[in-house]
This record gives C-alpha cells, structure tokens and sequence, in this order.
C-alpha cells in the first residue's frame, strides 16, 4: 500500500513557527517539512490546502476540565460562593448524575474544545454515584466519536463528610474499588506511543476528599502501570488551612509526603505556592495547570505563572470545569491567563505569545506528550485554523497577536493526526442544535432533581 499523498498547509496568512512562512507539509499524521520565505516543497506530489484566510497555530491543549459540570453551568445554588461553599451547594446536584446525561455533557464540553482550536483535553472525573461506574468509558466512547485526542483521567473521592471529608456519602467509591477500576481503564484503553489517541491518568481528587492511603496507594499503581498523575493542588487558602489542621503540613508537604512529587505530576491551579515550593516542583519536574477564569470566577486568587517559571517550572493552560469557568471555550481561556498575567506580571513580562505557549508547548509538557504542542517537522500535526473575518478583527495589524488581542473564539478548522476534524467551522456528523436541545434538557432534569 502506498504511503498517504502529502498536504501542503500552503502560504498561512501567519503561522506560529520559525522559517515556515510559505507553510508546513504534513504526511501520515506528522509535520515532515516546513517551507520558508521564498521555497516550495521539497516533498514529492503534495496536494495543497490554501491557508492564505487562515492563522495557523499548534492545536492548543487543555490540561484541566471536568466535562461533566456542563450540565451545571450558572446554577443558582452555586451562584458567588467562594470553592468550599460553592462544591458543598452543587454535590447534591451532582449526585444526580446518569450515564445518559454524562455522555451528552462529554458531548457538549468536547465539542466546544474542537470548535476553539483544542486538539487535546484532559478530563478530571472524580464523581461515581450510583449507577455511574463506566462513567470513564463513557467519555473515551465520545471522544472517539468526535476524534478528539484524550487524557482521561480516572479521578476518585472516597472521604466523605462522615469521615471529615466534603463530599456527601453518595458520590464517593472505597479505595479497593476504585484501584480496581483504574486498573482495568489502564489496561482497557491507555495507549503509548506518539500516535496516542486515549491515554488514562489516575486522580484523586484533592486532599479533603481523598484518604492518604489512597493517594499513596495511587502514586504507587501509577509507577507500575508508567501512566501520570493528576490532582487539584495549592487553589485556596481554604486547602491551606485544611492540610495544615489535618495533616499539619502545607499542601505541598502533604503532596510529597503521599509519594506524588516527580515528573509524571501535573497539578491544577497551583494558586498559593510560595518561592521555596516553586524551586521544589522545578526539581522534581512537576508541572502546573493554570485556570484563569475558574480562579477568579471563584476568587481563588491567581497562579504566579511568570514566578514558576522562572523557577523552572513547566506552566500550562486548562479550561477547568464549566461550573466555576462556565465556558470549555480553550483559545478564549488563552486570552484569560494572558490578561490576568500581564496584570499581575506588566507589560513587558507577559506578551500574546507567551500566552500560546503555555497553551501550546507548557500544556504538551504538562501531560507528557513533547511530540505535541509545536509546529516542527517530527511533530504530530495537530494544528488550528482561524480565520480573521469577524467584527472583532476588523483593522487588526500582527494575525498571531489578534487571535488573543482581538479575542478569538472559534477555530474554522481543527487538525487532528494530519486529518480533518473540523471543518468550516463545523464537527463532522455532529447536529449541534440537537445536541443542545438534548444536553439543555438534561441539565433541567439535573438541577431540578435536587431542587
């Protein structure tokens, strides 16, 4: 069988690249060559897709989500609570959740994460009421009916509030049953190698609604299996405080204690680290997820960004769930984390390009994956496409800087593994109006449940 023709990506009105002016070819699901000023391809019999209407940047990665909270977007009983108040105000409504509706809010949140430019997402599911134990197949099912590359990540909570944890009774597993379902996910479904579709990651929840043992046990499965690990870390002083009247150590301490500090670690939000903690994640190679409009929707405060990295920390980007971001929209949370930054950090220390790396190239090292986040030749070719045709561009000088200036939305088409994935502005096979239709009245059932 003869090996798939090349795509020239041909004359982009800008890329985010060096030396691929003229564009990048892409063969077999990889980025084999760029094309400079003044060149054309050296690799035989390419066809050409003309991206001269399209900015083109790496497929932007979502290190952050719970793709199950679309179905709470904006609800009242959660409405200008700060985090303990607003999780202890939607458990209830979330212990309502079904497989049914589980598979439509994936549905949603993965649809709005292409329709942005995202070409991977992580999700953290931590929530296992009754009657929702495959609630990871679930998801893996969607997205590979959307082609959306995934990190799944098995999340889990088994500290409830008669045991002094947050979550009520009815949403948490024990720690035998949820070792063994990360083990059959492992084993089910993870993928390795640079092609990888669905990969699984294993994620306790956070420390006041997981056991010690548990995070031990985890940290010690996640070594045997080789798979990465994933927990909310450092969002509040609420957690600050908690950590120290339980455990009597800061967050940090408790994570390294538990076995967690290393390279096959991201963590969420990272809001309240201090610079001794920031020099310790750069040692042992952990990396931080940061989630902008979550942290100031619920008043967290805000990741150092520009201080991790300066000491060396790897920072990248995540949308986090709909409830506390209301939105899965990744490029419009690259404008968040780059408006927050640039007001903390100045001018002069935070530009629009910063903000696509961290979204891009921070992201792919938050989840283990080199091969993605960058437009070279050996580089999986994941890429977005936007155009600049709306109200919101007219007049814009420098494209690159006007997809997070101007504040992009949309992505026209989407790249996945060298194949189409959205084209137009649209998901192939997906009726979007159906789809909110179905997921709108799913999420009426939802809230109206706990009413």
């Amino acid at each position: 069988m003869s090996a798939k023709r090349a795509l020239w990506i041909k004359d982009p009105l800008a890329i985010l690249a060096d030396r691929a002016e003229r564009g990048v070819v892409v063969q077999e699901g990889r980025i084999v060559e760029l094309v400079p000023s003044g060149r054309t391809p050296v690799t035989p019999d390419t066809a050409a897709f003309e991206a001269s209407a399209h900015v083109v940047v790496p497929g932007l990665i979502n290190t952050h989500h719970h793709f199950f909270q679309t179905l709470t977007r904006a609800a009242p009983a959660a409405l200008d609570r700060e985090l303990f108040p607003w999780l202890q105000a939607l458990y209830p409504i979330w212990a309502g959740l079904t497989p049914e509706a589980l598979e439509l809010a994936a549905s949603v949140a993965m649809s709005e994460l292409l329709l942005s430019g995202c070409t991977t997402s992580t999700d953290h599911h931590y929530l296992f009421p009754k009657g929702l134990a495959e609630a990871i197949d679930i998801e893996i099912a969607v997205a590979r009916r959307l082609g959306l590359r995934v990190v799944v990540t098995r999340g889990s909570m088994n500290l409830s509030q008669r045991d002094g944890g947050l979550p009520p009774d009815s949403v948490v597993q024990d720690e035998d049953t949820i070792l063994a379902d990360s083990q059959r996910l492992i084993e089910r479904y993870h993928q390795r190698g640079e092609h990888a579709m669905v990969q699984i990651a294993l994620a306790p929840c956070s420390p006041f609604s997981v056991t010690t043992s548990l995070m031990r046990s985890t940290a010690e499965l996640a070594a045997q299996q080789d798979v990465r690990l994933h927990t909310h870390l450092a969002e509040t002083q609420d957690e600050n405080r908690y950590c120290q009247e339980i455990y009597g150590l800061r967050p940090l301490d408790y994570l390294d204690d538990c076995g967690w500090l290393g390279r096959r670690t991201w963590l969420a939000h990272g809001v309240h680290f201090i610079a001794d903690e920031m020099a310790r994640l750069a040692r042992a190679g952990t990396a931080i997820s940061h989630c902008a409009s979550s942290n100031q929707v619920l008043a967290s405060g805000g990741c150092p960004v520009c201080e991790l990295e300066r000491a060396g920390v790897r920072v990248g980007i995540g949308v986090d769930g709909s409830a506390s971001n209301d939105g899965s929209n990744l490029v419009q949370e690259v404008r968040a984390a780059f408006l927050v930054q640039r007001g903390r950090y100045g001018v002069s220390a935070v530009g629009h390009c910063d903000a696509l790396r961290w979204a891009t190239q921070g992201s792919a090292a938050c989840i283990g994956r080199p091969e993605l986040g960058e437009i070279q030749a050996g580089k999986i070719a994941d890429l977005a496409f936007f155009k600049l045709d709306e109200l919101r561009f007219s007049g814009a000088g420098d494209p690159l800087a006007a997809l997070v200036l101007c504040g992009a939305h949309r992505a026209d088409r989407v790249m996945i593994g060298g194949e189409w994935v959205v084209e137009q502005g649209r998901i192939s096979g997906l009726d979007i109006d159906d789809l909110m239709r179905r997921h709108g009245a799913a999420a009426r059932r939802l809230q109206g449940s706990a009413a």
